[in-house]
């Protein structure tokens, strides 16, 4: 089992950060690699097992995600994969958010384990914990920001 581990500080207090990345549907809005969303079924984006439809921009195809958890005191989610392009299997991944009392900032922590499906353990893993995870910490750090 491969597993990602991404941490980063935002510049924003964790309810800040929790506002944007809350909505289970939302990622496209504000991360740059994912496009067009909508969750199957009419189901609200925070029931847990809701199932997210989305696009990964430039024609990489279409992932779908379930939900399995969603606490707001912890500000935290987990979710899993059920189809992707992505050579993964297993794939499980959580998002938790820390608040930084000292200078109310946030530290994000994003996991995934999973099995990889071919020869490119180390391109996945760059993919899910660079492509994703990471460049969601830097635009989140660039959206909240200007917010200030």
């Amino acid at each position: 089992m491969t597993r990602v581990f991404i941490s980063a500080v935002i510049n924003a207090p964790v309810n800040k950060v929790w506002d944007v990345v809350r909505d289970f549907n939302g990622m496209p809005q504000w991360h740059p690699r994912f496009s067009r969303s909508h969750i199957e079924d009419d189901l609200p984006s925070d029931q847990i097992g809701c199932v997210r439809n989305f696009d990964i921009v430039d024609g990489g195809g279409t992932i779908r995600e379930r939900l399995l958890k969603l606490s707001d005191v912890a500000h935290s989610f987990r979710y899993c994969i059920l189809d992707s392009p992505l050579p993964v299997e297993n794939y499980l991944a959580e998002l938790t958010l820390y608040p930084v009392t000292a200078d109310n900032a946030t530290v994000g922590i994003w996991t995934a384990e999973f099995d990889v499906t071919n020869d490119d353990e180390a391109g996945v893993m760059d993919a899910v914990g660079n492509g994703t995870f990471g460049k969601a910490f830097e635009v989140l750090n660039e959206i909240l920001d200007s917010r200030k």
